[in-house]
């Protein structure tokens, strides 16, 4: 396919200059080879901790003459700029310089897929990501059929590289009299790839939530900031047994998080 469609992916950088459509509309424009379903293990974003992660990228691609090889490639740049050549912003799969797993599920369907390594603590020739790396990616996607027409779609879809967070809370003291002043802390801290460790996030709203015991049903009770360290602090005042916990909504280059909750009781 490399060999096949080096010529073809040339033509298509002026050809795909200022296409914004996504999805099958885009290929329609292009060729007859139909892409669909393109997703990171079965997810939209990325989630990587301290340690390499290998993800999962596949897609259902549909031609009259069968499908034979497909690309996937996460790049930077703007709209009409070339995948291929951004070689600064981009991250290709493990499989670029060889072949996509394709299978056929019909005469004229197949799911392709291919891996791509992600790695913090870089060793073994994945990404080597820094915490630059989180955000926002656009998924080029390219499919090759089996009479040697394509489709390549720059801008087909967007995923996140995110860097893990965390959330802890503790509740106290307990057990503690009705009416009296409850402490919740907690800190919300998310994976730091240039240092390969776990640091606090600031300056984030979390939201403080409480579940009375016998339900399952958690109300935010107010919006906390995080320290310049990560950490939370509040208090509220001591009314009925329950649960209580933190929750982080979550940001771009970084996922929601939800603590464990701890039981408060309430004499």
């Amino acid at each position: 396919m490399r060999l096949r469609a080096a010529s073809a992916l040339l033509a298509a950088v002026a050809a795909l200059a200022g296409f914004a459509a996504t999805g099958a509309q885009a290929d329609e424009t292009q060729t007859d080879v139909q892409i669909s379903n393109v997703s990171f293990d079965g997810a939209k974003d990325i989630v990587v901790g301290l340690y390499a992660k290998t993800v999962t990228v596949s897609g259902t691609f549909t031609h009259p003459s069968g499908i034979q090889d497909a690309d996937f490639v996460l790049w930077r740049g703007p709209d009409g700029a070339n995948p291929y050549e951004t070689y600064d912003d981009r991250i290709v799969s493990n499989e670029y310089y060889s072949h996509a797993d394709c299978v056929a599920v019909s005469a004229t369907t197949s799911t392709c897929s291919q891996t791509i390594s992600l790695e913090p603590d870089w060793k073994y020739g994945g990404t080597a990501l820094t915490n630059a790396h989180a955000g926002t990616w656009k998924v080029s996607v390219q499919g090759v059929a089996n009479d040697d027409s394509w489709t390549q779609s720059a801008n087909y879809t967007t995923t996140r590289l995110q860097r893990e967070s965390k959330t802890t809370v503790d509740a106290g003291p307990e057990p503690i009299a009705q009416g009296k002043t409850l402490t919740v802390t907690g800190k919300l801290t998310r994976a730091d790839w240039d240092n390969l460790d776990y640091r606090g996030y600031t300056a984030q709203p979390v939201r403080l939530q409480f579940c009375k015991a016998g339900t399952t049903t958690y109300t935010t009770v107010k919006t906390v900031y995080t320290s310049s360290t990560g950490t939370l602090t509040t208090t509220v005042p001591a009314a009925e047994d329950g649960y209580w916990r933190w929750n982080f909504a979550g940001t771009s280059t970084t996922p929601a998080a939800k603590s464990t909750a701890d039981y408060v009781d309430v004499q």
